[in-house]
């Protein structure tokens, strides 16, 4: 009973931070009506910008918050300006350009090998001050960075939340998302709009690299091993819900940490698609997904 208990407590927090990683694919998706190929690629771009800030300063993991995601978001706001704006006016009476797919797809690849060019395939981890720190709840452990992780991945999801719905831009967001048309003859920028967007998602990413960083490695191709699982959870929780990801993030964490103890990692992959699977024939939206997608 306490093993299944540990894992279920090791599940949710996991879990909390697999959504983390989603909630920039789920607004880019929410916003541009695009999935982004490069999602896994800004997320170790993020996370080899935490190590490095952590390793050249020397301080503790979770000041790097303050740094990484807001020179993240710029970075994804002139990517998106630079890269991806000319397809989107290329293809302006496309709802969904396909097209973006494959420029994403670019991005992945080129950013990925730049990495490999730049710090090699060697495989990387910083000592911290919280690194292996763990603590007891009667019979249950508790890893400091996880608990850290989850702390953070809950608070950015409720910050997100918010500022979609009680601010000026967030609202321009998710009018933008609904109609864009609409949205611009209301005096909405959509391209500004798409920058923004993009730029947050690229944020939040850079988040959940300060956030995975103390705990586990960092290499150029880390992006695949989180990505797959973001797609996942994205679609599993209903693509463009904030809620949808963090909930989906949680069910593939409590299925991966409480399987995982009664049978081995290749039957645990398995019944996660199985889950997936199901879950979109019963329900095509996701769990928390709408028509509206906000």
């Amino acid at each position: 009973m306490n093993t299944l208990l540990q894992a279920v407590v090791d599940g949710i927090m996991m879990g909390a931070i697999y959504g983390l990683t989603a909630l920039g694919l789920t607004l880019i998706f929410g916003v541009m009506k695009v999935v982004n190929f490069a999602h896994g690629s800004l997320l170790m771009v993020g996370m080899f910008a935490a190590y490095w800030f952590i390793k050249l300063t020397g301080i503790h993991p979770y000041l790097a918050l303050v740094v990484v995601p807001p020179v993240l978001f710029f970075f994804g706001y002139f990517m998106q300006d630079i890269v991806i704006k000319p397809v989107f006016k290329a293809e302006r009476e496309v709802r969904e350009p396909l097209t973006v797919i494959i420029v994403t797809t670019g991005v992945w690849y080129v950013l990925d090998n730049l990495a490999l060019m730049l710090f090699g395939a060697e495989y990387r981890t910083v000592r911290t001050a919280i690194t292996g720190i763990s603590f007891s709840l009667d019979s249950i452990i508790v890893s400091l960075p996880k608990l850290s992780g989850f702390v953070v991945s809950v608070g950015t999801a409720v910050g997100l939340w918010c500022f979609m719905r009680k601010t000026r831009i967030g609202r321009a967001l998710q009018a933008t998302s609904l109609d864009r048309e609409t949205a611009n003859l209301m005096g909405v920028n959509q391209y500004r709009i798409y920058n923004i967007a993009f730029g947050i998602g690229t944020a939040v990413a850079g988040v959940a690299g300060c956030v995975i960083i103390p705990f586990y490695y960092v290499y150029p191709s880390v992006g695949v091993v989180f990505d797959i699982r973001a797609f996942i959870i994205v679609v599993l929780g209903g693509l463009g819900s904030i809620r949808g990801a963090m909930l989906g993030g949680i069910v593939i964490g409590l299925v991966e940490s409480v399987f995982s103890q009664f049978m081995t990692s290749t039957w645990t992959e398995a019944i996660i698609y199985a889950i997936f699977l199901t879950i979109l024939f019963v329900k095509p939206s996701g769990l928390l997904g709408n028509k509206l997608d906000w």
